[in-house]
């Protein structure tokens, strides 16, 4: 990503200051786009769920035909060691990310056991809470397994996403909200999406679309612990011109919360969008009783 410069790298059993050149180009990751990576953070001295994007990065190779090769209780002490070299009160982008090295005899399909592995740590802010965006709809649609790796957190994915989110931005919006091959609400371009209707919250049901976040479910687990009412369901473009509130669930966020979709305002009343600073300080909390 490289979007400042307190950048580590490692590579090739240490760790590197700086963005290390890492993938040559002749490499198949190179050239036929075998890539998949992970996102973890770290922010107040806590790294939440690192587990858990760890595992999912093996998954996420697997799925790509990558062989993994790191197993992840090595992968999280790999990444604890780098973040060491930051201070507390910094809060930190973590990719481990793996790629294919070469191909069989075609090419094509990626050779067993024929892996790049790296993890870049780049300090990147957390978003105030205030910090808001706001949502259209675009042509771009979610892509199905049948033809493509939506199974996988794969760099591949991610052009679509760009469409998305350039024409969103060329209508002056901030972020699109995206349909499915049916035609319902799957996500927005950047991170899963919930709606608040009623004080309930209601999200798209995992249909194999798209990737089903960690943070997602950390919300969703959160928000039952504390009594309210989560549904996951089929839901329409209209479902969210209804709703009360919307926000954004992402790793690199947490939660967004989102002002307007289309002529749609949201948040305009005296006590502005109370269900999702509720999950974001639940988030929180949560983060912070994890520490050991």
């Amino acid at each position: 990503m490289a979007t400042g410069t307190d950048i580590k790298t490692y590579f090739n059993g240490a760790w590197h200051d700086g963005d290390l050149p890492t993938i040559k180009a002749a490499d198949h990751g190179a050239w036929l786009g075998t890539t998949v990576f992970d996102g973890a953070r770290l922010f107040d001295g806590l790294a939440p769920d690192l587990e858990a994007h760890c595992a999912r990065i093996n998954r996420s190779a697997r799925a790509l035909m990558i062989t993994p090769t790191v197993e992840t209780e090595d992968m999280i002490e790999m990444c604890r060691e780098g973040l060491k070299s930051y201070s507390r009160d910094q809060a930190v982008y973590i990719r481990p990310m793996y790629w294919a090295l070469a191909g069989d005899e075609l090419g094509i399909v990626p050779r067993e056991g024929a892996t790049g592995f790296a993890i870049s740590l780049e300090a990147i802010p957390m978003a105030p809470p205030e910090a808001a965006t706001t949502l259209t709809r675009t042509r771009f649609r979610r892509p199905v397994l049948e033809d493509n790796v939506v199974n996988a957190k794969a760099g591949c994915l991610y052009p679509n996403n760009a469409r998305m989110m350039v024409e969103a931005r060329s209508k002056g919006f901030g972020n699109a909200l995206v349909a499915d091959a049916m035609g319902n609400v799957a996500e927005s371009a950047s991170a899963n999406v919930f709606m608040v209707k009623d004080g309930e919250v209601f999200t798209p049901i995992p249909n194999g679309t798209f990737l089903a976040g960690i943070t997602r479910a950390r919300h969703m687990s959160n928000m039952r612990d504390a009594g309210m009412k989560v549904h996951e369901t089929v839901l329409s473009f209209d479902d969210f011109h209804a709703a009360d509130e919307v926000f954004l669930s992402g790793n690199m966020m947490k939660v967004t919360p989102v002002r307007a979709f289309d002529d749609t305002q949201y948040g305009t009343g005296d006590n502005q969008n109370p269900v999702t600073r509720r999950v974001r300080e639940m988030y929180w909390d949560w983060a912070a009783s994890q520490r050991g």
